[in-house]
């Protein structure tokens, strides 16, 4: 290829009619389809949580869904943009900032609604006040959402070739990680002590079904979002030259769906 093509960078001039996709930097080209439905899910996400968030009132929580549904949209506009040049650095840095901050405010919202279930099943199960879960879990998660984006930003500007860059991304997801585990340690704490309090007291009416499905969809996603994080530890190990960050289907399986 002739060496006045540039791949990579605020400069780059390469586009499909010039340079073949094998020498971008995912080595691909961005499904379409698939970060088109992304897209249009976290939108009707967004709509659901702000339709709730106004009708209960519930602020904070609706403001960590709302920029986390609004990051994850830009984010994958971003790759839209790279399925249309995927040599496109506006979309590569669109994404690459805005599909990892996400999760961590849809983290933010898990922590305030343990807060809430606290509250409903009772305060005297709970080791701790439940202002503790989001006074000492939320100011956590910004210290990891500040490491992702800066890492992030720093390692898309060299290619993945800024190993502090890179560090700095990787401590911000093992941070959200370690906090993702400690906080999975007090809810599965807070769920024993709950049990053997109603175990106690047999006549106490039995948690409604609904409850019981809302329960199993929030561990559900803390699990995800657990998965998530360990997937990006490991696939920005190696920069951007691992193989994990050249395998299309795991980034739509594992960081996606």
């Amino acid at each position: 290829m002739d060496s006045t093509w540039i791949t990579y960078g605020p400069d780059e001039n390469c586009t499909l009619a010039l340079c073949p996709v094998s020498i971008s930097l995912y080595e691909y080209r961005p499904s379409l389809a698939a970060n088109t439905i992304f897209i249009v899910l976290f939108g009707i996400a967004l709509c659901l949580h702000l339709f709730q968030g106004i009708k209960w009132r519930s602020w904070a929580f609706l403001f960590a869904m709302f920029w986390g549904c609004v990051a994850e949209m830009i984010g994958y506009g971003g790759r839209i943009l790279m399925w249309q040049n995927p040599f496109s650095f506006p979309g590569f840095l669109t994404q690459i900032i805005c599909i990892t901050i996400g999760p961590a405010f849809f983290s933010a919202a898990i922590y305030l609604t343990l807060s809430r279930v606290v509250i409903y099943l009772g305060v005297e199960h709970s080791r701790f006040s439940p202002k503790l879960y989001y006074w000492l879990f939320i100011p956590c998660d910004i210290v990891s959402l500040t490491l992702q984006a800066a890492g992030g930003a720093s390692s898309s500007t060299s290619s993945g070739n800024s190993k502090a860059g890179v560090d700095i991304a990787i401590a911000g997801l093992s941070f959200q990680v370690f906090t993702l585990a400690v906080f999975i340690g007090l809810a599965i704490d807070y769920a024993i002590r709950y049990a053997r309090g109603q175990r106690a007291r047999p006549s106490v009416a039995k948690l409604p079904t609904s409850f019981k499905v809302f329960a199993g969809f929030l561990s559900l996603a803390i699990v995800l979002i657990l998965i998530r994080c360990c997937y990006r530890i490991d696939e920005l190990s190696n920069g951007y030259s691992g193989p994990l960050i050249h395998n299309q289907g795991l980034f739509i399986g594992l960081e996606g769906v």
